[in-house]
């Protein structure tokens, strides 16, 4: 359900609570940095350090998790008060967004921060990629979501299923959603989408688009009675965001189509345990009781796949695969190493449309019911 909303003191507009606890944030922030200059000493910024180092997995969570490690942004340092300045910058941006009711892409907050520094020629930000990483140390700081600070991103990912939801006050039927389906937004918090009804057993999320328009033709979510998605490869925030959703509010088991190859294992280890460089958010993105249902390296021998589908690993292949095998969350898992290790045995990876030579309804109506039949699943 939409959380209570209340309004807001600068434009009589309806703020929700979460908009309430992230301007506080960024009133927090500012308050600290007027209160240290008043003091007279230097202004300064503690943002979580978002490096390797600062990274671990917990083992009892089954998450990655930040550390307690920050790094100091100071306004009399010559070598931070440009990134210090363009973190107040960004703060403010998204603060006028939220007490505006508004939303904006990353790109657009960018072009409405750039401008020349008088009377100097600089820029407060050159290009897109001097902004991102100050949009995530905001982030950090104010321990909120991209999506929090009223910042979205293209679409990508869809979804088909017996699931009502609102969105944005409008009722939205995914069973009714024809070929294209209900395309996922990059903000899906409580705020802008509640789950109405709800009588899906399970969520199969599918790798590729072109995987997912195989079950959505099929009718596989009617005839199983599950919800079904995509992330059009790696799966953006909003399409983990809304799976970590289902798994969370609605009890869901989320399960993993993917690809045979060290990708299609990295996205599953994103979703399931977060993302080692954004593991700030794996508490809300997470999902530690997912299932990868397939496709395995033994699936070549077991489907009675042929030489024509293979694909040979690449030297890049395999030192990214021997890298995932050796993460904490997949190193003390026998399964998992004998999937990986019989994929380097193999030399060849192999992706889901290769099921497709079998027949072209087969990973439909063989293969998933079957994995699912008989709980053959990857931890």
């Amino acid at each position: 359900m939409a959380k209570k909303t209340t309004k807001s003191k600068s434009n009589g507009e309806k703020l929700s609570g979460s908009d309430r606890k992230t301007l506080k944030a960024i009133q927090g922030a500012a308050d600290e940095v007027a209160k240290t200059a008043g003091g007279k000493r230097k202004p300064h910024l503690d943002i979580p350090s978002r490096t390797l180092s600062n990274v671990r997995f917990n083992k009892s969570r089954k998450i990655i998790e930040m550390g307690k490690g920050t790094n100091r942004r100071e306004l009399f340092n010559l070598g931070q008060a440009k990134s210090y300045m363009q973190t107040l910058l960004v703060m403010k941006g998204c603060k006028g967004l939220i007490e505006r009711g508004k939303t904006d892409t990353i790109r657009a907050l960018y072009y409405g921060l750039k401008h020349k520094i008088k009377p100097t020629t600089e820029n407060t930000f050159e290009d897109q990629g001097e902004c991102d990483p100050i949009i995530e140390d905001t982030e950090v700081i104010l321990d909120a979501l991209r999506e929090e600070l009223h910042l979205r991103a293209d679409k990508k990912g869809d979804m088909v299923g017996n699931l009502v939801l609102v969105d944005n006050g409008d009722e939205i039927d995914c069973t009714r959603m024809g070929s294209g389906g209900y395309g996922i937004p990059s903000i899906v918090e409580p705020d802008t989408i509640q789950f109405k009804e709800c009588s899906a057993k399970f969520v199969l999320h599918v790798e590729k688009g072109t995987v997912w328009q195989r079950f959505n033709e099929d009718k596989f979510w009617k005839k199983h009675n599950c919800i079904l998605t995509h992330g059009g490869g790696q799966p953006p925030r909003g399409v983990r965001r809304l799976l970590n959703r289902f798994a969370n509010e609605l009890k869901l088991p989320v399960y993993c189509l993917l690809d045979n190859d060290p990708w299609g294992y990295y996205i599953y280890s994103v979703i399931k345990q977060g993302s080692i460089n954004l593991a700030y958010e794996s508490q809300r993105m997470a999902i530690p009781k997912a299932r990868y249902i397939g496709l395995r390296s033994k699936d070549y021998t077991r489907c009675q796949l042929t030489e024509s589908v293979e694909i040979q690993l690449t030297d890049n292949d395999r030192k990214r695969a021997k890298q995932i095998a050796a993460y904490p969350w997949f190193r003390s898992k026998k399964p998992w190493q004998t999937e990986i290790d019989l994929m380097l045995k193999n030399g060849f990876k192999l992706e889901v449309e290769a099921l497709v030579s079998k027949d072209i309804s087969y990973v439909t109506e063989e293969y998933v019911p079957s994995r699912l039949a008989d709980r053959d699943f990857l931890d």
